[in-house]
Order: structure tokens, then sequence, then C-alpha cells
């Protein structure tokens, strides 16, 4: 990382924003780079004085200059861009609305197995990227879920670019199905023509210099794997492309690999049976599509639980879902259960009440034995839970598993 090393030495700096991704970069800074200064600071964007500082860290939660996509004042930058600009061409890089966390988790996992190179996981899905500085060599492989906030100014970007599709989210902070694309689609921006991007075919045409490559829904193979539904074999046709092509992974190696991934915590998880009742917990959803590919995927869902933070997403399409669904009854909660409330509460497969303690209690009295209970929200859980792991976690204590 030395790089890294020779760009922070000596230098003022101010890290904006204390959480995990903070205390990181605070660690590594004065453990390796000898900074003159390194400040903290969590408040609004007004109390950010960047004229003292050679450098400000931006933490990802942060809604910085949201109305002004392409800013780009070269004091301000982030841990995934300074990772990038050490090891981006080590790095495959994996953003969408919905799968790159299983995307990124089965890529790891394949990379692990077939690749005979050293590989780390990081970013949105477990620790900061600078916890891995100090142990990436040259022929490491980095494996980076990126979200839309870290990679709306990237300014470096990884050697493989992955865009798996896009779905209204967020628009809470980014206000427009545009910008919030524009922020996405930082993960191509700045890739050259020795670059390769792999996308989605619902993912909009992208500017960029690197090759493409587009995988449609209507071509993914077939994969034998321990989790359901076709949106997780479209994950798993990414996977495969990229272990193949890029790293020269063989198929027998590769679809051994896939065989062993059993899933990720909240993400379709059949948390347990009780009573004969099926209980999967899809906390991680927080669109409609999402809640929809959930219970397409569980064949024997009979109840729903759907309700959260209300971000003004668009929720007809899961209106339409319901609709065409009146075998299965659908237990609504929070702000965003109240509004999809309003537009079918005239359905006799719809109830609302007010919270998950009451959701789940329920669907224990009315989810007959043999068939399933999904929690797929369509709705983030902030304002009422931590994050989408805590409610999970109140949903697996509340169902009694």
């Amino acid at each position: 990382m030395d790089k890294t090393i020779r760009k922070f030495r000596g230098k003022n700096i101010l890290i904006w924003g204390y959480g995990r991704e903070g205390k990181s970069t605070e660690r590594l800074l004065k453990e390796h780079c000898e900074p003159a200064l390194v400040d903290i600071y969590e408040g609004p964007r007004e109390g950010v004085h960047d004229d003292r500082y050679d450098y400000v860290f931006v933490s990802p939660g942060i809604p910085f200059e949201e109305d002004a996509p392409r800013f780009d004042n070269p004091k301000f930058t982030s841990q995934t861009e300074v990772f990038m600009e050490e090891y981006g061409p080590q790095t495959v890089g994996i953003t969408g609305t919905k799968g790159k966390s299983t995307t990124s988790a089965l890529l790891y996992t394949v990379l692990s197995a077939c690749s005979g190179r050293g590989t780390f996981l990081m970013g949105n899905i477990g620790l900061p990227c600078f916890d891995y500085l100090a142990d990436m060599t040259e022929d490491s492989i980095a494996v980076f879920e990126l979200s839309c906030h870290q990679c709306q100014r990237l300014q470096a970007d990884p050697h493989i670019a992955v865009f798996l599709d896009l779905y209204g989210d967020h628009l809470d902070r980014y206000h427009t199905m545009e910008h919030y694309f524009d922020a996405k689609a930082g993960i191509t921006k700045h890739q050259g023509e020795d670059d390769v991007l792999y996308a989605g075919d619902n993912v909009p045409g992208l500017q960029t210099k690197a090759g493409q490559v587009r995988i449609a829904r209507s071509d993914v193979g077939s994969y034998e794997l321990k989790l359901p539904g076709g949106h997780n074999q479209f994950d798993a046709e990414f996977v495969y492309r990229i272990a193949a092509e890029q790293f020269g992974c063989k198929d027998a190696d590769i679809r051994s690999a896939l065989k062993t991934f059993g899933g990720l915590p909240h993400r379709l998880q059949l948390i347990g049976t009780v009573d004969g009742v099926d209980y999967y917990d899809d906390s991680i959803s927080t669109i409609p599509q999402a809640t929809i590919t959930a219970v397409n995927s569980v064949r024997n869902t009979a109840t729903v639980l759907v309700g959260g933070k209300d971000r003004g997403i668009d929720y007809s399409v899961l209106c339409d879902f319901i609709r065409e669904h009146p075998d299965i009854r659908f237990i609504l909660a929070y702000a965003s259960g109240e509004r999809i409330y309003r537009e079918v509460k005239d359905l006799p497969n719809v109830c609302l009440v007010a919270d998950l303690k009451e959701q789940v209690g329920m669907a224990k009295k009315v989810t007959p034995r043999g068939r399933a209970v999904v929690m797929s929200n369509a709705a983030a859980s902030y304002g009422y839970f931590r994050n989408f792991e805590e409610r999970g976690d109140v949903f697996r204590q509340l169902v009694g598993v």
C-alpha cells in the first residue's frame, strides 16, 4: 500500500463521519501513514471547513452535495476511492439494486476455491476495505460489494465492474431515478479500454470505455444451488462467467464451489419450521420487486409480512401483485404498509397491523400447516430498527426459532 502511504504522509486530514468506516480510516492513517493531523467530524456540510485540510474522507452514509452529482473537489475522497487507486486493477466491484451481496459472496466462494489466489471479500458486505489494505499483495483479488453511495463520486474504478440490475430505491436520498442511476454508474465511469463491465439486461446504457458484457435473464444457465429462485440463478450466471472468462477457472470447479454456498443471513433465509409452518427471513428486501421475487421463489408461501419506512417509492407493481394473488395473505405494517393498505384495503387477503410483533402474531394464527410465512418487507428498516439485520433478528425471536 505504498501509494496510499505516500499520499497521506504529513497531510492534514478530516474524517467526516465516525461509524465503522470512519474508525477504520482513522486506524489505518495513524498506524501506517504518519499524517500531520487527523480530525473527526460528524455534523452537517456547513461545519466542514475543508480549507483547513489537505483531504476530507467522506463516509458513504453522508448525503453530501446530493444535488451536484458531478461535484469533483479533489480534496474530498473516500476509503473506496483510495482503495481503487491502489488496488483497482485487482478488484471485482459489484453493484446493483438487488443481489449484490449474494453475488459478491458467491464470487468470493468460487474464486477462493478455484483461482489459486488469495481472495478478500470487502466493502458494503463485510469489513471496510481499509481493514484489508495491509494484507493485499500484488497477486490478491478483492471482491468488493459497492453501494450507490460508495460508487457515486469514484475517480478510480475496478478493473472488473458488475452492475447487476436497476430498480427504484434510495429515492429519499437521490429523489429521482436518473440521479440514483448516475450514482451507481460511478462504478464504470473511469474504467479504461482494458477494463470490463458485466451488466444485467435491465440496466440502462452506460457511458464507459470498458468492454461490455450484457447478461440477459433469458440466457441464464442452470446451476445446482442451495438457494431457491431464478434471481439466484441469475447471480450465479455472473459468477460463472467472471470466474471462467476473467480468472480461467474450470467449469467443474466453478460448479462444485457454487454448490457449497449456503446463502447469507436475512436473504430469503429459511430460519426454521414451527408447528408445521416454514418461516423465511427476507429482511434485506427494501423494494417491491424483491418481495415479488421472494414470494415467487418460495412455492408454499401462504402469508407475507410487508412494511417499513415509507421512502416514497412506487408500490403499484406490488399492489397489482397482491390483487393477482388472492390465495396469499398479506399482513401490512408501519408507514409503507399503511400506504399500500390504502390502495388495496378492499381486498379480503390484506390486513393492517401496527408492527412486526403483531404481524408475526397474526401470521401464526392464519397460516396453515405445510405452508410458509415470508417476511419480505419491500421497505427499509430504519426508523423502526437499527438496520435490516436487527429486523431479521427480531423476526427470528418473535417466531421462536
